[in-house]
C-alpha cells in the first residue's frame, strides 16, 4: 500500500468513526430523555412513601376495592328485589270520566283501570246520580272481566292496555 492510499484509509476510518459517535451521541441523549421521564414517574409513585407506607396504601386500595365490590353485590339484590315488586306493581292506568245521566254535567262519574304488566287488576266505576254515588269494582285477568263492562269501563280497560292514561266522554 502507497502513503496515499494510507491517508485516505485513514481519512475514511475517521469520517465513519465521526458518524458512529454522532449516533452514539443521539441514542445517548434519547435514552438519557426517557430514563428522566421514568425517573419522575418512579419519583411521584414513590412520593413521601417507603415501602412499607407504600404496602399500606396499597392494602387501602384493596379494602376499598372490596367493599365497593360487597356494595355492588348488595345494590344488586335491591334491584332484583325492586324489579320482582315492580312486576308485581299497577303499570298501567286507564281512566274515562263522563256523564252517567242525562240531567247530570260535569262529568262525575268515572271509570278508572289499573293493571300490572300481565294485564292483571281491577276497574273502579264509580256512578254519581243525584240520590248519591255508588262505586264498583271489577276484576281484570289477563285483561279480561268475567262480568260484563260497561261501554265507559271497557274505554278504561283499553286505555290501559294500550298505555293511554285519560278519556273524556
Amino acid at each position: 500500500m502507497n502513503p496515499m492510499e494510507n491517508v485516505k484509509f485513514l481519512w475514511m476510518a475517521i469520517f465513519i468513526m465521526a458518524i458512529l459517535l454522532i449516533a452514539f451521541i443521539v441514542l445517548s441523549v434519547i435514552l438519557l430523555l426517557k430514563e428522566m421521564g421514568l425517573q419522575k414517574k418512579y419519583d411521584a409513585f414513590m412520593k413521601g412513601a417507603d415501602g412499607a407506607s407504600l404496602e399500606s396504601s396499597m392494602l387501602t386500595k384493596y379494602k376499598e376495592i372490596d367493599r365497593l365490590k360487597k356494595e355492588t353485590k348488595l345494590n344488586a339484590e335491591k334491584l332484583d328485589v325492586a324489579c320482582e315488586t315492580l312486576i308485581n306493581s299497577f303499570q298501567k292506568m286507564g281512566i274515562v270520566k263522563y256523564d252517567a245521566f242525562a240531567e247530570m254535567g260535569g262529568k262525575l262519574s268515572y271509570s278508572l283501570c289499573l293493571l300490572d304488566d300481565k294485564d292483571n287488576g281491577f276497574i273502579i266505576t264509580s256512578i254519581h246520580s243525584r240520590e248519591g254515588c255508588n262505586s264498583y269494582i271489577k276484576e281484570i285477568i289477563r285483561g279480561k272481566s268475567y262480568v260484563i263492562m260497561s261501554t265507559e269501563e271497557r274505554q278504561a280497560l283499553e286505555a290501559a292496555q294500550r298505555g293511554s292514561k285519560y278519556s273524556d266522554i
